[in-house]
């Protein structure tokens, strides 16, 4: 009888394990953004960076893809979160420019209609939750919780100092940090890179206690200016000498150490080997101890320091380690490669600007490439690039010209061929002329364009001092 009993719990258990092995393989993916902002492409050690350690962020890449070539939709904030929520260019719904703290617009904040990616996926039963820097809308209408996020804990605005105990009573909406709408007491709040990661590791906690996959959108605020860094984050970048690049460094390795307690989460809570993983800067470097190394430019130009920036992507369970791939991706991708890896569909697909990435990587299109052309514009028009296969038009403002570049002989885009291709750079412009027909006239005035024009003029002033004395040495 005995014996009886026992291998009828034997066989219940196996049974259960099965049953739990069936649940985990036919569980839907998490999904899991990391944004970094104004990261430069030089900045990381699965791109060659050496002087500041990523070493998580060095696994991930080992253990999924990086992409090389990989874009964000617009080179500067604002914009390229519009983008990258909405899988789609955001001149297609007027979301070009920075949106201000005053709004003084007509729409404040991304337009209600543009459906985002947390919103399908929280309508295919995800639990969602935004952290960190949202920069998509200032008035309660446009913020998180209500664009399709159950949980939020972070900023409206575009930026903020980090030390949440130093800021006054009396700020705006647009740097107070936020939990659900509501103001977040002071004393709860420490480095602001360490409480995103502290809200992140707590969500991952309470969501894997329940069979319903989540989508995380971890948007830090890191390296973006104020440039202010822990005494210990401090103590990783000491070998770096330059005071700019030492403390720009250590608000990258505090994030890279954020990352990799999220991790250490997903892992403990078995959630890791099923959790579909996306790491990308918003745009390309500020310039203050950035490198973007070895490309030309930095955030707010359409060059490709400007625009090309850290990317990759994991999935333990689905994609092979250690691989990289070399054509062109951009931000709209990620929306659209949840949406095949979760099997979840929405009403707009057909406006999307993204393709499914998973093909591609597996080499199963290995004779394909996943965009023929790719478009950027800036400040109603003001600068623009297209790329089309090896070749990339820009007209930078920044320099008040235009360049013609081979970007696969010539990825640095030290040689401009305008003068040398007449015929590329006719084909090139009426493609951009062809894509501009369908943008919308933007929702808020630019005010990104002084800064360029005054980096323009800095530019010429410093140039025109230092050629003034020329020397005959015959």
């Amino acid at each position: 009888m005995k014996k009886i009993v026992f291998f009828t719990v034997i066989v219940a258990l196996l049974s259960c394990n099965v049953i739990k092995a069936q649940a985990i393989k036919t569980k839907k993916p998490n999904v899991l953004i990391i944004l970094a902002d104004d990261l430069g492409w030089g900045d990381v050690g699965f791109n060659g960076c050496t002087d500041i350690p990523t070493p998580t962020l060095d696994d991930l890449a080992n253990q999924g893809v990086v992409f090389s070539a990989g874009y964000s939709s617009h080179p500067y904030c604002g914009p390229s979160r519009s983008g990258l929520m909405a899988g789609r260019y955001q001149q297609r719904f007027g979301c070009e420019n920075n949106i201000g703290k005053d709004f003084d617009g007509p729409v404040p904040g991304v337009p209600l209609g543009e459906k985002m990616i947390s919103e399908v996926l929280k309508d295919n039963g995800y639990q969602t939750c935004a952290i960190g820097k949202w920069h998509l809308g200032n008035v309660a209408e446009y913020w998180p919780n209500n664009r399709g996020f159950d949980d939020w804990f972070g900023f409206s605005g575009g930026s903020r100092n980090y030390w949440g105990k130093s800021w006054e009573e009396n700020f705006s909406n647009w740097h107070r940090i936020m939990r659900d709408g509501k103001p977040e007491p002071r004393e709860n709040l420490s480095y602001l890179t360490d409480d995103f990661t502290d809200a992140a590791v707590e969500y991952i906690n309470e969501y894997s206690k329940n069979d319903k996959p989540f989508f995380m959108y971890l948007a830090y605020n890191a390296p973006h200016a104020p440039i202010q860094a822990t005494s210990e984050y401090l103590k990783l970048t000491d070998h770096i000498e330059d005071g700019k690049r030492a403390a720009y460094g250590a608000m990258v390795a505090g994030m890279d150490v954020g990352i990799g307690k999220v991790i250490e989460k997903l892992k403990q809570s078995g959630e890791y080997e099923n959790t579909l993983i996306f790491f990308y800067s918003d745009n390309g470097g500020h310039g203050n101890g950035t490198s973007q190394e070895p490309y030309r430019g930095q955030k707010g130009m359409l060059f490709e320091g400007g625009i090309r920036v850290p990317f990759l992507m994991s999935w333990p369970n689905k994609l092979k380690n250690g691989v990289q791939y070399d054509e062109p991706v951009i931000a709209y991708d990620i929306f659209t490669t949840i949406l095949k890896a979760a099997d979840v569909s929405c009403e707009k697909e057909n406006l999307l600007d993204g393709v499914n990435l998973l093909p591609f990587v597996k080499e199963e299109k290995s004779n394909k490439v996943p965009h023929e052309k790719l478009f950027w514009r800036y400040s109603d028009g003001e600068g623009y690039a297209v790329r089309k296969g090896d070749y990339k038009l820009i007209k930078e403002v920044v320099r008040d010209d235009l360049f013609l570049f081979n970007i696969k002989n010539d990825s640095l885009e030290h040689h401009n061929l305008v003068e040398a291709m007449p015929v590329k750079v006719k084909e090139l412009q009426a493609e951009y002329d062809k894509w501009n027909k369908d943008n919308v006239e933007n929702h808020w005035p630019d005010k990104h364009i002084p800064n360029v024009l005054k980096t323009k003029k800095t530019r010429e002033e410093i140039i025109s001092k230092t050629s003034g004395g020329e020397r005959n040495y015959k």
